[in-house]
């Protein structure tokens, strides 16, 4: 058997390592392709959930400033918005006050740093026992596919939220921004081959505005230099501690952190270095936690670590903190740029509904992906059983609705499915002998 050391070595050469700094002309350069790789995800996330796109790139920035720092500058990560809480925080904001929202997230970065310092003191085992690719597979999925809806109706409505004003000036725009998203990254070489999203909000934009659908009052209006729309507590909002929504991140957080242990075991492999071991993964789960914290004070989405930043790596084979760090400083930059985040604020709706269509369907698909490369048998009856629930509670909006007394606690979705998928997971006995029906 190979040890951890012969597992993650190293079969191809960096162009630069983890700690070497790039020379100035090109630092810049290919700290932009970060900046880029994560772009459109991040700003994607508030727009959908109405937070602050300024307050997301500021957090994004300063959560990876923050997570290279906690990491010993060991681990080339970049962080962004996280995809998972886009329906709890699209639901919470309909039934719940800012501030009780806004706590529930900085909670669940809590939980992230109590799960952290747990691994360091007990090891992984228990984890991933708790959550095996048979519960994380479907709830990914779910994440995808509970979002379906919100992606189709941007793309087809000119009020998105209560579908109504069908367009085909809209289904027009999305269909054109999605194929370019599809054409760029399918066919594309090189360095626009890592930003589809990006030129798919480019060209869609611009179909938009041949249309006549893009409103640039709001650019017009912009300063090139201004305070970011961020928000602070006991100014724009009062921090309430909302029980419910807290428990609601609970098994989100889980969710999430077994794919911040995928995307670092990725990562490991990419670099040739086990970064399980040194700084260790509770100082990885730690850095996430804590620039989720630092996000939710000032409004924006959950980080996470980002996929595709790491594919960034696996193709240019620049592992350098310094540049990741170089594209964080770029994003605290941009929030302070009044006229880009108008002009990202003046992206109609359609341009997002087409790119999102692709997005929420590539994370319903990694979570099959994952039941794939798990080699997940589901010729086992509690396997099936397991995906089968988590799937159709998830998708379906199921919610358990229950008040005792002054207590209110209603638990629905993608929470409810991944609670129900742990607990299947712990309750139901494992197959012995596996029967072949042949």
């Amino acid at each position: 058997m190979k040890t951890n050391e012969e597992i993650y070595e190293r079969t191809v050469e960096p162009v630069y390592d983890v700690h070497d700094k790039p020379r100035a002309r090109e630092w810049l350069l290919l700290s932009s392709q970060h900046l880029f790789a994560m772009f459109g995800a991040t700003v994607l996330v508030p727009y959908l959930t109405g937070l602050p796109v300024s307050a997301a790139l500021i957090a994004s920035g300063l959560g990876t400033l923050l997570y290279l720092l906690i990491t010993k500058g060991m681990i080339p990560a970049y962080l962004g918005s996280s995809f998972a809480f886009i329906t709890p925080i699209i639901v919470g904001l309909k039934t719940h006050d800012l501030g009780g929202m806004l706590m529930a997230l900085f909670m669940s970065g809590l939980f992230y740093i109590v799960i952290g310092l747990v691994i360091k003191l007990t090891g992984t085992d228990w984890l991933l026992k708790l959550l095996p690719p048979v519960v994380v597979g479907p709830v990914i999925m779910v994440i995808g596919l509970g979002l379906a809806p919100v992606a189709v109706n941007m793309a087809m409505y000119k009020d998105s939220a209560k579908m109504t004003g069908y367009s085909g000036e809209y289904l027009l725009i999305a269909m054109v921004t999605l194929l370019t998203v599809v054409a760029f990254n399918i066919f594309a070489k090189g360095f626009f081959s890592i930003i589809p999203v990006l030129m798919g909000i480019v060209i869609g934009y611009i179909t938009a505005v041949l249309l006549g659908v893009v409103d640039f009052s709001g650019i017009s209006k912009a300063s090139w230099l201004q305070m970011p729309d961020i928000y602070m507590p006991f100014r724009d909002y009062e921090p309430t501690f909302d029980w419910m929504l807290i428990i609601i991140m609970l098994p989100i957080v889980l969710v999430t952190v077994s794919e911040h242990i995928g995307h670092q075991v990725v990562i490991n492999k990419i670099v040739g270095r086990n970064f399980f071991k040194n700084p260790g993964l509770h100082r990885s789960l730690i850095g996430d936690g804590v620039s989720t914290m630092i996000s939710s004070i000032i409004g924006g989405p959950p980080s996470t670590t980002y996929g595709e930043n790491i594919g960034v790596l696996a193709i240019t084979r620049i592992y350098s903190v310094w540049v990741i760090g170089g594209a964080a400083v770029l994003a605290l930059i941009l929030g302070f740029v009044g006229k880009f985040t108008a002009l990202v604020s003046s992206i109609p709706t359609p341009v997002m509904g087409g790119v999102s269509i692709l997005l929420f369907g590539i994370i319903a698909a990694s979570g099959l992906r994952m039941l794939v490369e798990s080699k997940v048998d589901f010729g086992d009856k509690r396997n099936l059983v397991i995906a089968s629930v988590i799937l159709v509670l998830g998708i379906g909006k199921a919610h358990i609705d229950l008040r005792i007394q002054d207590i209110h606690l209603n638990v629905e979705g993608m929470a409810l499915a991944a609670l129900a998928g742990i607990l299947l997971n712990l309750i139901l006995p494992e197959a012995k002998v596996h029967e072949d029906y042949e």
